[in-house]
């Protein structure tokens, strides 16, 4: 068997309250040794206050922890009245005097020890016999209190460290948790987009169908098409999204980014809404979440077109400056009306999408005074820099 249950009792013998009891004990019989095992030298056995005083400079140990200052001073009051009687066998070291000032010295307050430190020892080099006994005796004091203010500081950096890791854990789990607060509204803007989009979309195309199935039949197909398509994109969409809530580890679908404008406009353009896009500048490489957000920008942006404008036209504009990418989506539709407030939830949505990468939006009647209205969008074409403390 390995020897480590010797050092587990030993640790939980030192954290319990019969601890010092033993320490007492122990300190007791070694300060005792010397009237065990020592013969006078007249042969007479040694008196009877050797042993009282042994017994009073080292078994109060035992309340050590309870009143530090009051067990010191008894220890050096029966360790100084040793020599009032004889014959007495001689004490090299007092062990209980020194126990108990490393006691004093590791959790009393400097306006406390100080005091009792320094009367201890004014009294102790007053009482001394010889130079040799008072050196050692300052030295012995001195080492004692180093090493209880030693013990008092390791205690003050454990407690530090102790409360430093659980400071950094509850900023872990603080990050965590708005992490997945983040994940959940994006999450949730994500699905507002999906389904606004696709159920406007089969909304009108459903409208348009029964209308066309007598007078038009290919155009009635088509429509119920569309209607079967967008549906089957958006379960497709929200099955991946519902996924990913279920289960953390499940590989996540690419996100839409800007490359996937042209297939957005030809499935609007299918619920009968004419939509045309022009591009000014020289095209740059975008970020991934800005790819993102200008996706869902104009894609919310065409949604509240198809449900809200009664547009016939509408046209995605971009213009690709230095370093921002600016989008424009305007319609011939009614304007900023009751129908469409400017506090909806799909509005919100595209401002936070834009904050998000950097960026700004903002969404009302055209700047070119023309019936309609108009999204505007500023997204950075590099990923905006994040300082850190050091």
């Amino acid at each position: 068997m390995s020897a480590l249950p010797i050092p587990s009792a030993l640790h939980l013998l030192a954290g319990s309250r019969w601890s010092e009891v033993t320490l007492a004990v122990v300190t007791t019989v070694a300060q005792m040794a010397p009237l065990l095992f020592l013969q006078s030298g007249s042969g007479r056995p040694w008196h009877w206050w050797g042993y009282a005083v042994t017994v009073g400079a080292s078994l109060p140990l035992a309340l050590r922890r309870r009143a530090p200052v009051a067990v010191l001073l008894v220890c050096a009051t029966f360790s100084g009245l040793y020599d009032l009687a004889a014959p007495l066998a001689p004490q090299p070291l007092w062990y209980g005097t020194l126990i108990a000032l490393y006691g004093v010295a590791s959790v009393s307050p400097l306006r406390v020890r100080m005091p009792v430190v320094l009367a201890i020892c004014a009294v102790g080099l007053a009482t001394v016999g010889s130079p040799n006994t008072a050196t050692r005796g300052i030295v012995l004091y001195i080492a004692a209190y180093a090493l209880g203010r030693a013990s008092a500081g390791a205690r003050a950096e454990a407690a530090a460290l102790a409360e430093r890791a659980a400071r950094l854990e509850r900023e872990r789990r603080m990050d965590e948790e708005r992490a997945a607060e983040r994940e959940r509204a994006r999450i949730a803007r994500d699905m507002h987009d999906v389904l606004a989009h696709s159920i406007s979309l089969m909304v009108v195309q459903a409208e348009a169908g029964p209308v066309a199935l007598d007078t038009d039949p290919a155009r009635a197909s088509a429509a119920f098409g569309a209607i079967a398509g967008t549906g089957r994109d958006a379960l497709d969409q929200l099955r991946r999204m519902l996924a990913v809530l279920k289960d953390e580890d499940e590989p996540r679908a690419p996100q839409p980014t800007i490359h996937d404008l042209p297939a957005l406009t030809r499935q609007v353009a299918g619920a009968g809404l004419t939509v045309t896009r022009t591009d000014k500048g020289e095209p740059r490489p975008v970020p991934a979440d800005c790819g993102a957000a200008a996706y869902r920008i104009v894609q919310e942006a065409l949604t509240n077109v198809v449900k809200h404008a009664g547009a016939d036209r509408a046209e995605v504009r971009l213009r690709w400056c230095d370093d921002v990418l600016e989008i424009r989506v305007v319609d011939d539709g009614r304007g900023a009306g009751k129908n469409l407030p400017s506090g909806g939830n799909g509005l919100a949505g595209l401002r936070e999408r834009a904050a998000a990468c950097g960026g700004t939006a903002t969404a009302g009647p055209r700047e070119d005074r023309l019936p309609g209205f108009e999204v505007r969008a500023r997204l950075p074409l590099a990923a905006p820099e994040v300082g850190v403390r050091a």
